[in-house]
């Protein structure tokens, strides 16, 4: 199978991103992601400068390959970590939460590709202007803070809109969806949930069993009446969140009742108090393995689904 341009740009040999998830992609995940040929990537969150230099730094020193470093645009750290993205000179910056164009030259003069995370033609327009070297459809499949637009309907109209390469995210966790996303003109796909199970991915054992344990129908949405809806598996702590959000609550009271819950999820396994970020595709990851077999299995079951669709050509 061909590498494709995102991949032959970045110099990695699949394409295949790991998606930088808060609080859950650190330096030992991303390395591994790296050396099994995809693109790892460190989710910086709204962590400080300093827990992100040291994560880069780690990672450095695991992998010898690309990896590349996520970075939240509303974070109240992102003007520092911006900067120290630029000084550690990683291969990738991903962008979400906002618009990057502020610090796309200081990055792009340290010889770093920006491929901001996008949930719209609007989005995705302003990201290539602003000089991004491609961008990620990622569809409301996804978990975490998603859009309105799906997968499917999402990714064939940005590669009609934006000369760039095009990575899909949100929903693809096989070969299956890593193949239809290349139907749909994308050049590389980006999986976080599947990622999840991996034996290098340190979050709490209760978080992977949620995920294994996810049905087709595990995941919903809340946080749409503050304008930043996210998708998580459900439990005692989204159910009651989705009972009063629509309530006579004030903003700051409901913004309150999420906050640190995440933590509580991927480092205590709080399995009633805390949020538990997934995708859609939770319902297809049904084993842990490692990076490597994970990558291995998504490009061998790729391929045979590539093949298989040579049926429908006369």
């Amino acid at each position: 199978m061909k590498k494709g341009k995102i991949a032959e740009m970045l110099g990695i040999e699949y394409p295949i991103f790991q998606g930088g998830m808060a609080w859950i992609a650190d330096a030992e995940l991303a390395a591994a992601v790296s050396n099994a040929g995809g693109l790892g990537i460190i989710a910086a969150g709204n962590a400080d400068g300093n827990y992100v230099r040291e994560q880069i730094k780690k990672a450095k020193g695991l992998t010898d390959k690309p990896f590349g470093l996520n970075i939240m645009l509303l974070s109240p750290f992102v003007d520092e970590v911006a900067q120290i993205a630029a000084e550690e000179k990683v291969r990738v910056v991903t962008t979400g939460a906002g618009n990057p164009t502020k610090y796309m030259q200081m990055w792009q003069d340290a010889g770093i590709s920006v491929i901001p995370v996008v949930p719209s033609i609007t989005f995705a327009k302003l990201a290539v202007r602003s000089g991004a070297a491609a961008v990620i459809a990622e569809g409301g499949e996804s978990g975490g803070h998603i859009g309105e637009l799906n997968t499917m309907a999402l990714v064939p109209q940005v590669c009609d809109a934006v000369d760039v390469p095009v990575i899909a995210a949100g929903g693809i966790a096989d070969g299956r969806g890593m193949a239809a996303a290349f139907a749909l003109g994308a050049d590389a796909v980006q999986l976080g949930t599947r990622f999840l199970s991996a034996h290098e991915c340190n979050i709490h054992e209760n978080y992977k069993k949620k995920v294994l344990k996810a049905g087709d129908t595990a995941t919903m949405v809340t946080g749409r009446r503050l304008g930043h809806p996210v998708r998580s598996i459900r439990n005692q702590f989204s159910r009651d969140y989705a009972k009063v959000e629509y309530t006579d609550i004030s903003d700051d009271d409901l913004e309150a009742l999420a906050a640190g819950k995440l933590r509580d999820a991927v480092v205590d396994g709080d399995e009633k108090g805390g949020c538990f970020l997934a995708g859609q595709s939770a319902g297809l990851v049904t084993r842990e393995e490692s990076c490597a077999d994970i990558i291995a299995d998504l490009m061998q079951d790729c391929e045979k689904n590539l093949r298989r669709l040579e049926e429908w050509v006369k």
